[in-house]
């Protein structure tokens, strides 16, 4: 039988079986073209990123030079006057490449690892100066026994504002307490009910950094130095970034920080406010805002600068700020 003379049910599959082989094959085409296309831009955001982390580390160094240029020219003190605070950039790397970055002194903030003692109890005056901070941004001082106990180890509520695991078990998902000094600040939205709203308000006046890591009163910021003075006063909140514009030097100086706490308050070398204090920093945050082409890249180095040899050497990177 010719071709020309096939049932008319036969060309009818034929023709099906033909459409068919038709959709499978641009399903086939298309798929493989999109393949190598995710593949591609695979292959250029990986280099991208990878191209980013090494410019976010050349910013890493040229910071580090600049801390230890400054230290060995002054090694007595750390202020924002002496330049390293401001921002550098934005500025053209290499061609499509943008790099804006800036320094931060960490021990600007309060540290919440002071708060726990290395024998295991609150701080009765690191406690309190958290109280008063937690007040001054507008939050419950009731935080302050929240935070000793995340940090303390033991399974009893340090006080009535406290919390221990038989509270946190009874969270949804149920968790534990850390037990141990935390390495970031956001280990605070752990304890109950805390929130988002309240960490943003309280962000950026802590931080987690070692035990017994000193204040510099010379970068502190007004809210922190006001919690350490007695009877709740506010004499630094909103007079010290105006004071640091205007002058070339420490400010407020260690003399004139230890009349606002008070011979009392203020103890020696080893009691009291004068044994958390310090004029210099070691810990420092570099923000690194990296560009190119149209995509962005945020590289957060916490760096480390030894008082002996002034040495500065990146100790944590992050891609979040806290």
């Amino acid at each position: 039988m010719s071709a020309t003379h096939l049932p008319k049910r036969q060309r009818g599959i034929a023709l099906l079986v033909a459409i068919l082989l038709v959709a499978l094959g641009t399903i086939i085409a298309a798929t493989v073209a999109y393949e190598n296309a995710m593949t591609a831009r695979r292959g250029t955001a990986t280099f991208a990123f990878d191209e980013a982390l090494l410019v976010g580390e050349g910013a890493e160094s040229i910071a580090a030079y600049g801390l230890r240029q400054l230290r060995q020219n002054d090694p007595n003190q750390t202020f924002e006057g002496q330049g390293w605070a401001k921002p550098v950039g934005p500025m053209e790397i290499v061609p499509g490449v943008m790099l804006a970055a800036q320094l931060e002194d960490l021990q600007s903030r309060f540290n919440l690892n002071n708060i726990v003692g290395q024998d295991n109890r609150p701080d009765p005056l690191q406690l309190q100066a958290f109280a008063k901070l937690l007040e001054a941004v507008g939050l419950e001082t009731k935080w302050a026994g929240y935070m000793a106990d995340w940090i303390s180890s033991g399974v009893t509520p340090s006080g009535v504002d406290g919390a221990k695991d038989s509270v946190y078990m009874g969270q949804t998902p149920p968790y534990r307490t850390a037990n141990r000094y935390i390495t970031s600040i956001t280990e605070l939205l752990a304890l109950p009910d805390f929130g988002r709203e309240r960490y943003a308000k309280l962000a950026p006046y802590v931080t987690a950094l070692p035990y017994r890591t000193q204040l510099n009163v010379c970068t502190a910021k007004g809210e922190v130095l006001d919690a350490f003075l007695p009877d709740g006063r506010r004499e630094y909140a909103d007079t010290v970034a105006n004071n640091r514009a205007n002058v070339a030097r420490c400010f407020p100086s260690p003399q004139d920080y230890q009349a606002s706490v008070g011979k009392a308050a203020w103890g020696d070398s080893t009691h009291g406010v004068s044994a958390w204090v310090s004029r210099t920093s070691s810990f420092f945050r570099l923000t690194s805002f990296i560009t190119i082409g149209s995509t962005e890249f945020n590289l957060y180095s916490l760096l480390y600068q030894d008082k002996s040899s002034f040495v500065v050497r990146p100790i944590q990177r992050s891609f979040t700020p806290d």
